[in-house]
This record gives C-alpha cells, structure tokens and sequence, in this order.
C-alpha cells in the first residue's frame, strides 16, 4: 500500500555548539521539515527527539492512494509533512460522509483514538495530493506528549478537530441538505472547479441528490452550471438559503 521511502537519519550537533539541532546537514531532509510542520516537537530534548525520530517511516504516496481503511489496525499517526489525506467514513451502500483533512502541522484524531485505544480504524483515509507522511507509533507519540509544547499543541489541535465533527453531526442531523450544499458552495470564490460526486462525497449523500438540487439551484438563478464547473450567480441568495432564511 505505502511507498517507503526511508528512515529518517539525524546527526546530533557538537556538545560545544549550542545551536540547534542539524539533520543530514540538509535542508530539505524528512526530520527538517518535520519539525517545520510541527515546530512545537522542538519542545522535546534533543537527544530523545533524534534517537526517536530516526525510527519513523517516511512514505511518499500518489494522489488516490488509500493510506488507511476502516476495520484496519492503526499503522500510526500519521505526521502530514506535505500534502493532504481526506478522512471520510462510509456507508454499507458506497456513500461516503467526508469528516474532515488533514494538511501539514495539523492531526487525524480517528487515528490517534484507534492508535492510544488499540482499536479498528473507523474510518478511511486517501491523499488528495501527492503526500509526504511520518508514521509516529504508539510508544513514541507517548514519549513525545511528556513535552509540555507539543502536548497541548497536540491536544488542542484534537479539541478543534473535535468541535469540526460536532458541527459536522449537527449539520447532517438537523439542518436541511439544501442549506448544507449552499454552504458547501460558499466561501471558494465565485466559481468552483468540481463535480458533483464530489460535492455529494461532502454531503455524505447520493450524486443524484446533488445534482437534482444544483438544478432547482439553477432555475432559481442561484448559480450556473457547466462541465465540472459551478458559476454562484446569486451570492445574496446563496447566503440567504445557507442560513435557512
């Protein structure tokens, strides 16, 4: 499933430097921009950082590439140094609901609950762009958490992603599809360059539901619709249905 790229190597600077901590003497190695992405893992001793991080596995992998499965074990926690993995859970009929994505410097908590809870992943998750991942096992994102930084930039960014799929439950519970694809629409500029699978992948709904509502969208004069291509004609009525006046 995964490219393997390698592992990432260190090299402690001189006890006399005083300086920062130099990997490969290049600026572009993994553990460099690693750390980049997640400066706050320069909360954590040296010495233990090196020795830790030059375990993980560093995978390079394809746009569409599915990098975890519902049902799976966790293979790790995935630190995203370039790229973005989709994280959506899906349904016995194929419809899928996206929770939400993960770019650099930010977490997948269904990761790290399967991963601290020895549970089956339940979700899927596939890279959107070409990606760049760490993949940080359980024993050393336990060992990285006793440093105060990236503890709380750990648990922080897990409260956020938390209040993301809180708002997600509601919005698929309680408000109505047509307001949830106005939104959908808005705020991407006044036009979008999609389909309306994708659109209904979002939605966690049917294409055919998408499509039908893009047309009563359309006859309303709300947008214009093209190949892959959605014009937002009425912003103002756009607005209006989205916030269910």
């Amino acid at each position: 499933m995964f490219h393997v790229e390698r592992r990432l190597r260190l090299r402690m600077p001189g006890r006399d430097s005083g300086g920062p901590l130099s990997y490969d003497g290049r600026m572009h190695d993994a553990a460099d921009q690693l750390l980049a992405a997640y400066p706050s893992l320069r909360s954590i001793p040296q010495e233990r950082f090196a020795e830790t991080a030059a375990r993980l596995r560093v995978i390079s992998v394809e746009p569409g590439t599915e990098l975890f499965a519902e049902g799976h074990a966790c293979q790790g926690f995935p630190c995203v140094i370039a790229g973005q993995v989709r994280v959506a859970r899906g349904s016995a009929d194929g419809r899928e609901l996206e929770l939400y994505r993960v770019g650099p410097g930010e977490v997948c908590v269904v990761s790290a609950g399967c991963l601290f809870g020895g549970t089956p992943m339940t979700a899927h998750g596939h890279a959107v762009t070409r990606t760049r991942l760490a993949l940080v096992d359980r024993d050393t994102l336990l060992e990285w958490t006793d440093a105060r930084s990236w503890r709380v930039f750990l648990l922080g960014l897990m409260a956020e992603r938390m209040a993301e799929l809180t708002a997600l439950v509601e919005a698929v519970a309680f408000q109505r599809l047509d307001q949830r694809l106005a939104r959908s629409l808005l705020g991407h500029g006044p036009t979008l360059q999609t389909t309306h699978q994708r659109l209904a992948d979002e939605l966690g709904t049917a294409r055919e539901i998408v499509s039908r509502l893009l047309g009563r969208f359309e006859a309303q004069g709300l947008v214009r619709l093209g190949r892959e291509r959605i014009e937002l004609v009425d912003l103002t009525g756009l607005r209006q249905l989205a916030g269910g006046l």
